[in-house]
């Protein structure tokens, strides 16, 4: 028997979801756990599994909808079943962008579809009742102008196919005419009618020739993660004043610490700890006698938090993100290293819960294994700042028996000048050099 498939409640602070991208079209068969769609959070994309076997009957929204969660977003069943009941109890609207806007959603079903209504007569005065997102989009895109005074959709509501059957009878725009933008006329001035530059009002001259760009070029839609990454880095950097600190310290306790653990007896769960986690353990420790630094900043107030709420960097196949370990402070190195890896692998297998990737205070980045000696990491606001972790690197130092080589590793401190001073920045990291490079000190603390 058909059912519903409810747009689960992916975190608790989450309202809708985008989707990003159908897993399953209308009519392949779908097992327990399968995902059926990726969806975007306001804090990251993750993938929606089924958890009703059988086959994909119809789909209640399109790509880039905004879907509600705790509603129907797709009906699964048995193949040939037929579901148009539901469909007419799910109240299928005319276009996607307009029924997201209400909360209700447009289908895609493996049933017929009736024939889309005449246009609804436009309310007195001659005006339409106004134009859905994905319609006016289309037509901004296009260039196109005199729009219909009512459209099919309901009340009049101009939607997609109305823009769509505008476009069929507007004159063909040449290449530069499409690079020029603006509102393009039916009609153009080109021999045979096609519009150009000069219809939009634009000169040909500003058209870069195509001779500026050889060869292939592939173009592809900024979305899910990476969008989300673009939005944040961007507003980061826009609304921080952001300095960044670099110092170095002796790797020789850190990689002395490592290969330890390394041999340590399974029951004690240490011999996964990586460098990584001895960073990680020894910057939440210290982060308790730095209150200034585990803050986040939000214009009128500053916030100081008495526990350590650790974020980190995982590179993931889909981009960047940060989960947050939670108490940071009061876990031990094993129960650490675990959690990391826990959250870690759920951010690649893409499993992980938007409630984990906020809620930081600190953030740390290691961008130490591709070799970079430097960096100028970009803080996660609305924290004050990132610690950036460099390579293990060969440095010569003199000594009383002449020339030595030492393992050293680099750090970088980025702050928010706008809540954290250079000098309380340098006093962190200098002390975090010193931890790091006598870890005996650290465990300690």
């Amino acid at each position: 028997m058909a059912q519903e498939i409810v747009m689960p409640k992916l975190g608790n602070t989450v309202e809708s979801v985008i989707i990003v991208e159908w897993r399953k079209e209308v009519g392949d068969s779908i097992a327990v756990g399968e995902a059926i769609c990726e969806v975007e959070t306001d804090k990251a994309t993750v993938e929606v599994e089924a958890e009703t076997a059988g086959t994909l009957l119809a789909k209640l929204y399109d790509v880039d909808d905004d879907v509600p969660v705790l509603i129907p977003f797709a009906i699964v069943g048995e193949a040939g079943e037929d579901v148009s009941g539901m469909l007419t109890s799910a109240a299928p609207a005319a276009d996607a962008s307009s029924s997201s806007e209400q909360g209700v959603p447009a289908v895609s079903a493996a049933v017929p579809q009736p024939e889309a209504p005449p246009a609804a007569p436009a309310p007195a005065g001659g005006s339409s009742t106004g134009i859905s997102p994905r319609a006016r989009n289309l037509a901004s895109s296009s260039g196109l102008q005199g729009l219909p005074a009512a459209g099919s959709g309901p009340g009049g509501r101009i939607i997609e196919r109305d823009v769509l059957a505008a476009l069929e009878g507007r004159a063909p725009l040449t290449p530069a005419a499409k690079t020029a933008g603006g509102n393009a006329p039916l009609q153009g001035s080109g021999i045979g009618g096609p519009v150009l530059a000069s219809d939009m009002g634009v000169a040909a001259a500003g058209v870069p020739s195509s001779a500026e760009f050889p060869g292939q070029v592939e173009s592809f839609p900024v979305k899910g993660v990476r969008k989300l990454v673009a939005q944040r880095m961007h507003a980061s950097l826009a609304e921080t004043a952001q300095l960044t600190l670099n110092a170095s310290t002796s790797a020789a306790s850190l990689l002395s610490w490592r290969a330890a653990y390394k041999t340590s007896p399974e029951a004690f769960g240490l011999s996964k700890v990586s460098i990584n986690d001895l960073i990680m353990y020894t910057v939440a420790r210290l982060l308790r006698r730095y209150p200034g630094m585990n803050a986040t900043f939000h214009g009128s107030e500053i916030k100081q938090y008495r526990h350590v709420h650790l974020g980190f960097a995982v590179d993931t196949p889909k981009g960047l993100m940060v989960p947050v370990l939670r108490f940071a402070d009061q876990l031990t190195l094993s129960q650490l290293s675990a959690e990391t890896r826990r959250l870690a692998g759920a951010c690649r297998d893409g499993s992980i819960n938007p409630d984990e990737l906020s809620g930081g205070t600190f953030t740390i980045t290691n961008l130490g294994s591709f070799g970079i000696e430097s960096f100028t990491p970009v803080i996660n606001t609305p924290e004050v700042a990132i610690l950036g972790v460099n390579t293990i690197y060969n440095y010569p130092v003199e000594t009383p028996e002449g020339i030595a080589i030492e393992k050293r590793m680099g750090l970088s401190l980025t702050i928010d000048h706008q809540a954290v001073d250079g000098a309380p920045g340098a006093r962190f990291l200098k002390d975090l050099s010193a931890l790091l490079g006598n870890l005996e000190l650290a465990a300690a603390l």
